[in-house]
C-alpha cells in the first residue's frame, strides 16, 4: 500500500453520482489509493472517504476482499494502513473523514476534526454547555455510514459481504460501541480502543434498554467479534467494559466473542500498540491459522470472517497423507454447498468438517471459531478416546478381552472394600464402559465431596463413589449416561499400567500417532479426565479415526487390540435417552448405527461428543469424518448420512 497527500485528490466517477459532492474538478486516481468527496444525503453534510486498495487489487477481478472502515481518518490512516500492510491478508481500507464543510466559527474554535463531537456522540448537551455543538447525532452519522457510505463502497469495489471491519479510538471508539448496542449487523468485527467511561456505559445502558427488539435478527442470532483495548495508566477502564459486555447478556439477537486488553500506556501513547494489535487480532478472523500465542477461552475465540474449504488439502508433514477429493461433480457440488450451508450458520454452528478416504486426508474445512493449528474441545467423545486406551492396554498384555468381565474393584489395590456398598462386584469393566455399572449417587451429597481433593486423590475417588452410592443391583445395572463409569474406568487403566495412566495414554498412544499438540487435563483424582475435558487438533481426530478404521493397526504395527476394537464399536446397548435416535446402539463408549444408502445398509461407529464432536467411521466405505462444533442440538448427523456418505458409494 502507498501513502500520497490526500488533499490534492478528488473523486472518481462512479455509479452512484447523487450521493457523491459535486465538483467541478476531473477525479485523480493513484494506484492503491483514492480520495472519494461524499455527501450524506439526508443532512448535506460533505465528507472524504480515503480508499486504500491492495496492490493486486487490479490483477484478481474475480476476488472478493475483506474491508476495514474506520472513522477519524486524518488521525488514523497512516497507522492502519502500515500495520495492515504488514499484518492482514489483502483488505480494502476505507477511512471516513470529518465534516468538511463544517462553519467557520466552529472550525476555528475546534480545528478541522469539530464535527467528531456531534458526529460520534451518542447523548444530548445541554442549553447551557459552552462547546455550542449539537451533540447527539451518532444516529443521523450511523444512517450516513450504512446507506451512503457503505453503498458505494459495495457497489464500486468488490468487496466480501462476510467481512466488514470497524476501527475506532476514543471518541470515534465509543461511536463503534453504540453501532455495536444498537445495529449490530452494520459489521462482523469491533475494534475498541479506549472508547468507554462510567457515562458513556450509562448512556449506552439506558439506549439499550429502550432498543426495539429486531424479531427478525432474534431468528437468525447475529455474532460480531469485539476487541476492547485501554492504555494501563488510564483510570476506570476495567469496570465501564465490564458494565458495557454485561449488557449483551440478555441480548437474544446477538453472541459476541470478545477479548479485552490493557496496553502499556496512557491514552495518547497506548494508541500505536493498540493500533497494530488490534489489527494483528482482526487477521486471526481473515485466516484459517492461528498465530495468536495467547490463552483465551474456547467462546472467546472470534469467528472466522470467511469459511477455509479445501478439496485438496495441503501436506503439513504431520502424519497426515493428503490427497484430491475424487468423487463425481455432483457429490463434490453437494459437499462444497453443505460447507457453504455450515458457514452460513444453516444447520447450527460448526467449526470445522474434514473427510478422509482410503487413510487420505481429501476434504478440509473450517468455519466460525476452527482453526487447522488450534485444539478444538472434544467433550464426551472423550469417552472413545478412553477406550482406545483399554484396547491399547490389552494389546501390550497389561489387561486380557477376559479381564472385561471380571470385578472392577479386582484391579484397585488402594481400596477398603469393608466399607463399600452392598453389590459393588457386580460392577465390571464391561458393565462400567457400557454405562451400566449401576452406580446411584446424590448428587447434591457428591458435590459436597466434590471439594475434598485430599479424599478423592488417585483411588480414593472410586472408593467415595462405591461407599456413597446406593446398592448395586441387576435392576440398577441399566444404561445409564454420565461420567462415573469413565472415571473408574481411567482408575483401572492407571492401576494396571506401569508407570501412570497420563505417561501410558502419551507414550502408547499419541505419540505413536503424532499427536503432539493437545491438551489431556487431570481430574480431580489427579488422574486423566476420561469423559470430557480433552482437546484436539481436527487434523489428529482424524488420525483417531483412522485407527479404528484400519482396525487398530499402525503403519503395521498391531497398536488397539482388534478383537477389543470390534466389540468396543458393536451396539452392545440402547441408549435408553429420549433425545437419543431409536437405531443408535452402545459399545464400549462408541457409539454404532446403520445408514441406508439407496438399498443398502453401511456400519457407521463413532465417538460422539456433545456441542457436535465426532469421529465418524465408515469401514466399508474406507471413510473417516471428523466434525467439531459448538452446537447445543447437534443435527448434522443427517447432512452427514443425506451428503457426504453417499459421495463415496460406488454407483
Amino acid at each position: 500500500m502507498s501513502f500520497i497527500a490526500l488533499s490534492t485528490v478528488y473523486a472518481q466517477k462512479n455509479d452512484t453520482q447523487q450521493i457523491i459532492s459535486k465538483t467541478k474538478n476531473n477525479a485523480l486516481v493513484v494506484p492503491q489509493i483514492q480520495v472519494i468527496p461524499i455527501k450524506n444525503t439526508n443532512t448535506g453534510q460533505e465528507y472524504e472517504l480515503y480508499i486504500e486498495l491492495p496492490e493486486n487489487y487490479a490483477k484478481n477481478s474475480s476476488k472478493k476482499y475483506p474491508v476495514l472502515y474506520y472513522t477519524d481518518a486524518g488521525w488514523h490512516q497512516e497507522m492502519l494502513s502500515g500495520a495492515s500492510e504488514y499484518l492482514l491478508e489483502d483488505v480494502i481500507l476505507v477511512g471516513i473523514s470529518w465534516q468538511k464543510n463544517i462553519s467557520e466559527k466552529l472550525m476555528k474554535k475546534f480545528g478541522k476534526h469539530a464535527s467528531r463531537f456531534f458526529d460520534y456522540s451518542f447523548w444530548k448537551g445541554t442549553k447551557s454547555n459552552h462547546f455550542s455543538i449539537k451533540f447527539g447525532q451518532a444516529e443521523n452519522h450511523l444512517k450516513f455510514i450504512r446507506d451512503d457510505v457503505m453503498t458505494y463502497v459495495e457497489q464500486n469495489y468488490r468487496t466480501d459481504p462476510n467481512s466488514k471491519s470497524y476501527f475506532g479510538y476514543s471518541l470515534s471508539g465509543a461511536f463503534g460501541a453504540y453501532t455495536l448496542i444498537t445495529q449490530p449487523d452494520t459489521f462482523d468485527n469491533y475494534i475498541l480502543g479506549s472508547p468507554l467511561s462510567k457515562r458513556l456505559v450509562s448512556y449506552l445502558a439506558e439506549i439499550n434498554s429502550k432498543r426495539a427488539t429486531n424479531k427478525s435478527a432474534e431468528n437468525k442470532k447475529l455474532h460480531a467479534n469485539v476487541y476492547m483495548a485501554y492504555g494501563s495508566l488510564e483510570k476506570d477502564t476495567e469496570e465501564p467494559a465490564r458494565e458495557f459486555f454485561n449488557l449483551f447478556k440478555n441480548r437474544t439477537d446477538i453472541r459476541l466473542s470478545k477479548q479485552h486488553e490493557i496496553i502499556e500506556g496512557n491514552h495518547q501513547t497506548a494508541f500505536p500498540r493498540i493500533a497494530i494489535e488490534s489489527v494483528a487480532w482482526l487477521a486471526s478472523m481473515m485466516t484459517h491459522i492461528s498465530t495468536d500465542s495467547n490463552e483465551i477461552s474456547f467462546w472467546d475465540i472470534p469467528h472466522l470472517n470467511k469459511a477455509f474449504i479445501s478439496t485438496t488439502p495441503e501436506d503439513r508433514k504431520d502424519g497426515i497423507v493428503a490427497d484430491t477429493l475424487s468423487v463425481s461433480n455432483k457429490d463434490k457440488k453437494a459437499i462444497l454447498n453443505l460447507s457453504k450451508e455450515l458457514f452460513d450458520n444453516k444447520h447450527g454452528n460448526y467449526d470445522a468438517l474434514l473427510i478422509s478416504h482410503k487413510n487420505k486426508l481429501v476434504f478440509e474445512s473450517y468455519y466460525k471459531k476452527g482453526r487447522i493449528n488450534v485444539p478444538h474441545g472434544q467433550a464426551s467423545a472423550t469417552k472413545g478416546y478412553t477406550s482406545l486406551i483399554i484396547g491399547r492396554a490389552i494389546q501390550m498384555g497389561y489387561l486380557s478381552m477376559e479381564d472385561l468381565d471380571k470385578p472392577l474393584i479386582s484391579f484397585l489395590k488402594d481400596v477398603d472394600p469393608s466399607k463399600f456398598t452392598k453389590g459393588v462386584e457386580k460392577i465390571t469393566l464391561h458393565k462400567a464402559l457400557t454405562m451400566q455399572g449401576g452406580l446411584n449417587i446424590d448428587r447434591e451429597k457428591w458435590k459436597e465431596f466434590e471439594k475434598d481433593s485430599v479424599r478423592l486423590k488417585g483411588q480414593g475417588l472410586v472408593q467415595t463413589l462405591l461407599e456413597q452410592s446406593a446398592p448395586i443391583t441387576l435392576e440398577s445395572q441399566i444404561y445409564l449416561y454420565g461420567n462415573f463409569n469413565p472415571i473408574m474406568v481411567m482408575t483401572v487403566i492407571d492401576a494396571v499400567v506401569p508407570g501412570t495412566a497420563e505417561d501410558f495414554i502419551k507414550k502408547e498412544l499419541l505419540d505413536k500417532l503424532g499427536i503432539h499438540k493437545y491438551n489431556w487435563p487431570n481430574h480431580i483424582n489427579g488422574l486423566p479426565h476420561a469423559g470430557s475435558r480433552v482437546k484436539f487438533l481436527s487434523r489428529d481426530m482424524i488420525k483417531l479415526g483412522n485407527l479404528v478404521l484400519n482396525k487398530g493397526k499402525l503403519n503395521g504395527e498391531q497398536l488397539i487390540s482388534e478383537e477389543y476394537l470390534a466389540k468396543a464399536t458393536s451396539g452392545i446397548v440402547k441408549p435408553t435417552q429420549d433425545w437419543m435416535p431409536k437405531d443408535y446402539r452402545y459399545g464400549y463408549f462408541w457409539y454404532q448405527t446403520l445408514v441406508k444408502v439407496g438399498n443398502k445398509n453401511y456400519d457407521v461407529r463413532f465417538a460422539w461428543g456433545g456441542g457436535g464432536q465426532r469421529v465418524i467411521v465408515v469401514e466399508e466405505l474406507d471413510l473417516t469424518i471428523v466434525i467439531s462444533g459448538h452446537d447445543r442440538d447437534d443435527t448434522l448427523m443427517k447432512q452427514i448420512s443425506e451428503v457426504v456418505i453417499p459421495a463415496f458409494v460406488k454407483k
